[in-house]
């Protein structure tokens, strides 16, 4: 039995469509309104032309790891559900019975090819945290290593933010590059990028974005279907976070997966980029908002932003949002501006009792748990100032 790869893989890093035949790992992400009938709930022919598209890069010698949307969409029927529920705690009953529909759904398609599926459902924490994402991607590697295709959603039973703000594009581009795929490919209910709306006259497809200045002009939405919660701009921004991470991603309809698997000018293809990191934390800078926000000065600005300095307590004038240890915060400069976003070492009730306070006197009389930064350094990144 093959073993479980030790360190993280280095993507490809494909720049041109032609090499797309090239990719040995790769990231396929389907949204919910690629897998639902015209009543929004799950269509069973659907799952099986995804499988078998999949199953055919499988036999080529791929390794395939599938994010699925679809679990509260697969739950409509079962639970006489007329739509999507729009309550999260009604959504996330909906996830609890419609995730184990779905794996069924996907054990059973991928097994008519004699494929073994293994279900992974992740929060957004499982993924940005350091002691968590090694595990994350040593399981993954576990499972590809054995042969079994990975199906992995969102843990929407129990998340709250991630249902609200979350997206399974977002999650994909976070999964290709913790396993550094050579390709992602986003399937979608539209063929490609287009200039404008499709239905625009003189809209035409963007077979290939080379970098963001290609973009300008285009007119994209931003709501998605009424069974998933992404849209164009969600796909954009997980295009822009794998390319960057050195993954090239290929954005084309559903019904076109067997062309993309055949290597066809179809959808629109983003190449890799060369010569950056594969941060765990480069993610954060396509993050639409943070769990809350920290007010900073000037001084700790400029110590942010010209020093490269962790942000400690003394710095901070302000809290906006209540959220726990260890999640994404927005850090804003005096003017309002987002200067940085990083992970929080302590939650807002506490941080709220730390504003503008030394650090040795925090440690003094708190314990030395508080002599920490509020960000340190290695856990932040800085934003671009408009």
């Amino acid at each position: 039995m093959a073993t479980a790869v030790e360190g993280p893989r280095q993507p490809q890093r494909l720049t041109a469509r032609e090499q797309v035949a090239a990719a040995r790992r790769i990231v396929v992400k389907i949204g919910s309104s690629s897998l639902t009938d015209a009543d929004g709930h799950l269509d069973a022919a659907s799952v099986a032309h995804v499988a078998d598209q999949a199953a055919r890069l499988v036999e080529r010698g791929c390794e395939v790891v599938l994010v699925s949307s679809g679990a509260i969409a697969a739950s409509l029927g079962p639970l006489g559900l007329p739509a999507r529920p729009s309550d999260v705690p009604t959504q996330q009953a909906a996830a609890a019975v419609g995730q184990s529909l779905l794996a069924a759904a996907w054990s059973t398609s991928f097994g008519a090819h004699g494929l073994v599926t293994g279900q992974v459902l992740l929060a957004e924490s499982d993924v940005i945290r350091s002691e968590t994402y090694r595990n994350v991607r040593t399981a993954l590697e576990a499972l590809l290593a054995m042969g079994a295709v990975p199906v992995i959603n969102e843990n929407d039973t129990t998340a709250t933010h991630e249902i609200r703000f979350g997206d399974n594009d977002r999650l994909a581009a976070l999964v290709a590059q913790l396993l550094g795929a050579d390709l992602l490919v986003l399937l979608t209910d539209v063929d490609a990028l287009y200039t404008a709306p499709p239905s625009t006259p003189g809209a035409h497809r963007i077979p290939v974005v080379e970098d963001p200045a290609a973009l300008e002009g285009v007119s994209v939405g931003s709501v998605g279907s009424s069974v998933g919660t992404g849209g164009m701009v969600t796909k954009l921004a997980a295009a822009q976070h794998a390319t960057i991470t050195g993954t090239a991603t290929l954005l084309a309809a559903a019904g076109h997966f067997a062309d993309v698997v055949a290597g066809a000018d179809v959808g629109t293809f983003f190449p890799a980029h060369h010569g950056r990191r594969r941060s765990r934390l480069v993610w954060l800078r396509f993050a639409t908002r943070g769990a809350g926000s920290l007010l900073i000065d000037e001084g700790a600005a400029a110590a942010l932003t010209a020093s490269r300095r962790s942000l400690l307590p003394v710095g901070v004038t302000g809290i906006e949002g209540t959220f726990p240890a260890g999640v994404p915060v927005d850090v804003r400069a005096p003017d309002g501006t987002v200067v940085a976003r990083g992970l929080a070492a302590y939650g807002s009730e506490d941080l709220r009792s730390m504003v503008g306070r030394a650090t040795g006197e925090l440690r003094r009389e708190r314990g030395d748990r508080y002599g920490r930064p509020v960000i340190h350094r290695d856990d932040m990144v800085l934003l671009p100032r408009p």
